[in-house]
């Protein structure tokens, strides 16, 4: 009997592998082999079309995407020792200075300015980059991320709440919210383009209507104060639908035991949230998160269709900046560090997020 459970067990266990080894080959050929490829890359010099050799660069595209310095100026002085001030400012001198063949501050070589803030006694702070546009990217990419992923799990979730409702045409509701998922993310980029043009945009018609022509026109792609923001929002219109659908699976799993439970205890409606709606959608949670922190990530699409980094880099990602590395400046060796940079950033994130989301005793 006892030989026989364990041939039964080895054919269950030839079965369950031969069942995931598709999936298993897949993942390999399409997701290990290309990162692996993508690191190697990463340590060269690689180029797509180039006569020079392939050498071993090391770790110096890495360097060069997040070496970062900083510098303390101060003002420009006459020769009597005041501070030199031209039509009203204070003059300082050019931060090429320290950054172009300066003995004193090697480290500092070949860096560009990001930004500079002012301290005390007219000093000002400046922080430098050796890739500003790589650092502006990896802002923006937390950025998005950072905002996108609350309001649009949100969003989704109070959406979720009203249509879990057994009310006659609520499917019909459903439909229209889930609607923006099922068209492509370049028709609907190209979409919202239009709303935000700065001239004969639906948004400023509205806006101007509304408030009577009290509010001008806006360039909202063209302006590097709202070119982000803007897509932040077209992007949390377009995925909500995809994730309430994920929280009304959720919401459906709930006994209504529970529900009938708290009612006669005298819960209130806040109280039946907090107590009964959210603890069943712990797992839920987690899951919308996860998806929603990977999917921003991989901002690219909208950047692509809508301002192609623009304007002044406001709305450079990270995927935008492998994608014309890798292949508009054939530099498939930065492209290739870039993501790897990537995905080491996702995977951090997403165990920080399993961390916090853990099982306590």
């Amino acid at each position: 009997m006892r030989t026989e459970r364990r041939a039964a067990r080895r054919r269950q266990n030839r079965t369950g592998w031969a069942m995931a080894l598709p999936a298993c080959l897949l993942v390999f050929l399409f997701l290990i082999t290309p990162f692996v490829m993508a690191f190697g890359l990463s340590l060269t010099n690689q180029r797509l079309i180039s006569p020079n050799p392939t050498e071993f660069v090391g770790l110096r595209n890495y360097q060069r995407l997040l070496g970062i310095g900083f510098l303390t100026i101060d003002p420009i002085t006459n020769d009597d020792g005041t501070i030199r001030v031209t039509d009203g400012e204070t003059e300082y001198p050019r931060v090429r200075n320290f950054t172009r063949g300066n003995p004193d501050y090697p480290h500092l070589d070949r860096m560009r300015e990001w930004f500079r803030l002012g301290i005390s006694d007219d000093r000002q702070f400046v922080v430098l980059a050796r890739d500003v546009v790589f650092i502006k990217a990896v802002r923006n990419t937390v950025l998005f991320v950072v905002v996108v992923a609350p309001v649009q799990s949100g969003i989704a979730l109070i959406l979720a709440l009203l249509i879990n409702q057994k009310l006659r045409g609520i499917n019909v509701f459903r439909t229209i919210y889930f609607a923006p998922v099922v068209i492509s993310m370049v028709v609907v980029s190209m979409l919202w383009r239009f709303i935000y043009d700065g001239e004969n945009g639906i948004l400023n018609t509205l806006l101007g209507v509304f408030s009577f022509g009290a509010i001008e026109p806006v360039s909202w792609l063209g302006n590097t104060s709202t070119a982000l923001p803007a897509i932040m929002a077209m992007s949390v219109w377009q995925g909500v639908g995809f994730h309430m659908v994920i929280w009304l699976s959720g919401l459906q799993t709930i006994p209504q035991p529970l529900y009938e439970v708290a009612r006669i205890e005298g819960a209130t409606q806040w109280q039946k949230f907090r107590y009964v709606t959210w603890p069943g959608l712990r797992n839920t949670a987690i899951l919308v998160m996860v998806i929603i922190t990977m999917q921003a990530f991989t901002l690219y699409p909208q950047i692509e269709v809508m301002t192609r980094g623009g304007p002044l880099d406001s709305t450079q990602s990270l995927v935008f900046q492998a994608v014309v590395r890798g292949y508009e400046k054939q530099d498939i060796a930065g492209g290739s560090a870039i993501s790897v940079l990537l995905f080491l950033f996702v995977l951090s994130i997403s165990l920080f997020q399993r961390y916090l989301t853990r099982e306590r005793d």
